[in-house]
């Protein structure tokens, strides 16, 4: 109690702070980055940069827009790219944005060796004040989904504490940063778009129940909720629930168990294609969403349901029936206890999750029980990420993923990625899923590239080697305020809370 009383506290000085000047917004949604608003680290990666510009953005309906990019063409070979910038870009501290600042963005984001898609870039450089290239080492469409997320820096300025101190040429620049409680931005005068229709916009970082609270006492105007209180709707608030590609699913190790390079890989149960794929048809994903999310969600049959680059083919029936005759025409027998074996091996596995996430547990428990009519002995098992990882390759995991790039596709079912940090985590390889990869990343566009992804997922998907369990897309459900208009939003990527900001330019204040 006196923990949420000091951050209410923090709450209602901050709308002080926020008022001053005039018109104000206070979001609750969470997202603060612990390497700070550095884009070469990370930052913006799913959702709004807020203070840097990006080459492309895009609007509700996911439709390509320009920002700082005027022209962008790829070469027919597919390994170069040629960038024309506008002319009126400046950063928030009045010098100019060029080309060669774009180039070094680009270079230092590589050389970082995040978790952005830039490591088939051999150089991006300035060709004058406008003009940048940016050499492939080889073709790889999705290298474009950088023009999107990746923000731009200041190559004079750029250094140790920036993402503390960020300077950049989008639509806000930081007034404050209170790390764990609060980030005051006002708009950035050099901005070269339409100006923000608000003074001031204060970010808290005091937790849900804070944030909520914080609505309910009429501080802040728009909160992001988990499933859990997305009933708890306060006086002149509407709840807005977006719709994501915010999945959970269920690893399932493809191979038989070995040992490689000191690590334990595969798992003699889940290999089985007649159990991955009975799992497929046995879980009642209309339930699971009711029971683990209270019905804010929608059932998941991929990690990227209802994209561009989506197979609408690729899900099936609740079929329990079905999913029971394919264990025994398989040789899976029920044992004394129902737990079915075959050849000595029972049907019987982990789920991890992390115990810190009640939403993965509750996936995790309520797949436990749908898989015993199946039977099939699954064991909820709570534990930290770092604990996770060192079983994560021989044991089925609930994950989470989620992005607007066809690049989710390919870090979850490419061979070559297996193993590699968190990527392809059950060890999937199939060559004909490889080859139709292989084929969209030369794709003269990112547009041209959405039917080959689609099409490999006859493969990884559930007419083909159901190589995973995909399970829930979440509902983003937020409570904003009668007086603030949002506009609609777009199907959100991974990570609840700041990726609504990815329209706040549209937004508008419609009170006196």
């Amino acid at each position: 109690m006196l923990d949420l009383t000091k951050s209410l506290a923090v709450l209602l000085l901050s709308a002080g702070l926020a008022q001053a000047g005039g018109p104000s917004l206070v979001l609750a949604i969470g997202g603060e980055p612990e390497t700070g608003f550095d884009p070469v680290m990370g930052w913006g990666s799913y959702g709004n940069p807020l203070f840097q510009s990006t080459l492309l953005t895009r609007d509700a309906d996911l439709t390509t827009r320009p920002d700082l990019a005027t022209d962008w063409q790829l070469s027919e070979d597919r390994l170069t790219w040629t960038i024309t910038i506008r002319a009126d870009a400046k950063f928030s501290d009045g010098t100019a944005l060029t080309a060669e600042d774009v180039a070094f963005t680009f270079n230092a984001a590589r050389a970082a060796a995040g978790e952005r898609d830039l490591q088939v870039m051999k150089a991006a450089e300035a060709l004058d004040a406008q003009r940048v290239k940016i050499t492939l080492t080889k073709p790889w469409i999705t290298f474009a989904e950088s023009f999107y997320t990746l923000g731009i820096v200041p190559a004079a300025s750029y250094g140790p504490g920036y993402g503390r101190n960020p300077i950049g040429s989008g639509p806000f620049r930081l007034v404050a940063w209170a790390e764990g409680e609060q980030l005051i931005v006002e708009p950035n005068p050099q901005y070269y778009g339409p100006p923000s229709a608000f003074e001031k916009l204060t970010f808290l970082f005091t937790g849900e129940d804070a944030g909520l609270a914080a609505a309910r006492a009429g501080v802040a105007h728009l909160v992001s909720v988990p499933a859990q209180m997305a009933e708890a709707l306060p006086p002149n608030f509407r709840a807005i629930r977006a719709r994501s590609v915010d999945n959970r699913g269920l690893s399932l190790p493809f191979g038989l168990p070995r040992e490689e390079d000191g690590r334990r890989i595969g798992n003699a149960v889940t290999a089985d294609p007649a159990i991955r794929r009975a799992i497929n048809l046995g879980l009642d994903r209309d339930l699971v969403v009711e029971v683990a999310l209270h019905g804010h969600g929608t059932p998941a049959w991929g990690s990227v349901d209802g994209l561009p680059w989506s197979d609408p083919q690729d899900r099936a029936d609740y079929d329990l029936p079905a999913a029971l005759a394919t264990l025994e025409a398989a040789g899976w027998q029920k044992g004394d206890d129902g737990i079915r074996v075959k050849d000595g091996l029972r049907a019987a596995f982990r789920i991890h999750y992390p115990a810190s996430d009640a939403t993965r547990q509750a996936l995790a428990e309520t797949v436990a029980e749908l898989l015993r009519p199946l039977g099939i002995e699954a064991r909820p098992t709570g534990g930290s990420w770092e604990a996770i990882a060192r079983v994560m390759h021989s044991e089925p995991v609930v994950f989470g993923f989620g992005s607007h790039s066809p690049w989710q596709l390919y870090s979850i079912f490419a061979s070559e990625l297996a193993g590699i940090g968190w990527a392809n985590p059950g060890y999937y390889t199939n060559p004909k899923v490889d080859a139709l990869f292989a084929k969209a990343q030369s794709a003269e566009s990112l547009e041209a590239s959405f039917p080959l992804w689609a099409e490999a997922a006859a493969d990884f998907g559930i007419r083909g080697d159901n190589a995973w369990a995909w399970l829930v897309n979440l509902d983003h459900v937020y409570f904003v305020s009668d007086c603030l208009e949002i506009g609609p939003t777009q199907i959100e990527p991974h990570g609840h809370g700041w990726p609504v900001t990815a329209t706040i330019a549209n937004w508008r204040w419609s009170c006196e």
